[in-house]
């Protein structure tokens, strides 16, 4: 639940024209950075969030219970602090970004929107969108192999051992053993029940040994 001070909650409720956004912004190293949506300097938690940064709030997808939940800001690469090729370089990569709610006449009266990590940053023209991923996300990320009847190695890799030439593959079981002869290398797991085994009835003949249904 926010902590919401009473007197910045009444200026929420009724619309003022004193709130902007700011964010605050710490990169794997250095120092943290401040932007702000208003057109002057703002100053929150004793760093400050320099205006004409070009820094503006997008699209945003809240959701509750354990949901990661996201959200895009846009800025332009002419402030001197967002350089283009430091953003090639992934400097900005995994900066923890925290967003506020505050009122430039009176900062000490602000909300905090909430925290998050920046994953992909898009040069757009002159400027740029960063995503901004909350820190459930974490808990959606896949670590590890999945089990599925398809292949997970890449055609061609160290893992699957072929030269493809101009060869394509749909990483199935069948196309591995029969265009590739490359069984043995297949990095999925083809017997895997799906959708397919719900529907699946006893066979009235052969041979009933538990053996691979293929």
């Amino acid at each position: 639940m926010r902590d919401i001070p009473e007197e910045m909650a009444a200026r929420i409720e009724s619309g003022a024209a004193t709130l902007c956004h700011a964010w605050i912004v710490k990169r794997t190293s250095g120092p943290r950075l401040g932007f702000t949506d208003h057109d002057r300097n703002v100053s929150i938690e004793g760093v400050t969030c320099r205006a004409a940064s070009g820094w503006s709030q997008g699209a945003a997808e809240t959701t509750g219970g354990l949901a990661a939940g996201s959200l895009a800001v846009g800025g332009v690469l002419d402030d001197v602090r967002i350089a283009e090729e430091d953003i090639a370089a992934g400097l900005w990569d995994r900066a923890t970004v925290t967003l506020w709610r505050v009122d430039w006449a009176e900062p000490h009266l602000k909300v905090l929107l909430g925290r998050g990590t920046l994953t992909r940053i898009r040069r757009e023209g002159e400027g740029f969108t960063a995503e901004i991923e909350g820190p459930l996300a974490a808990l959606e990320r896949v670590v590890g192999r999945t089990y599925g009847r398809t292949c997970d190695a890449v055609l061609g890799d160290a893992r699957c051992g072929v030269e493809p030439g101009d060869r394509v593959c749909d990483k199935r079981w069948e196309t591995c053993v029969g265009t590739f002869a490359n069984g043995v290398n297949f990095q999925g797991f083809p017997d895997i029940p799906g959708d397919d085994f719900l529907t699946a009835y006893p066979a009235t003949g052969g041979r009933h040994d538990g053996g691979s249904r293929r």
